[in-house]
């Protein structure tokens, strides 16, 4: 399956991660940024936008994507106490 990664928002999320790395900032807090502007894609646009912005392995991707979204869930339950 070929993952199109040329929708605007998604080249704009990986600027910004390779930005980030580029600052010295870590390969987290790239995966972060990344997630934070396109969270509402499918798991393999994300994936594919952590290997390409910041800068990670396909496993790597995989698991950030992971920890990114259970912390956004856990954000999600403080905020709707």
């Amino acid at each position: 399956m070929k993952i199109d990664l040329n929708k605007p928002a998604i080249q704009q999320a990986i600027k910004q991660g390779l930005m980030l790395i580029a600052d010295g900032k870590s390969k987290a807090d790239a995966a972060r940024a990344i997630y934070a502007v396109i969270k509402d894609e499918p798991k393999e646009v994300i994936v594919a936008a952590f290997i390409e912005g910041a800068v990670l392995t396909e496993k790597g991707a995989l698991a950030y994507w992971y920890n990114c979204k259970r912390r956004a869930s856990k954000d999600a339950n403080k905020s709707a106490v």
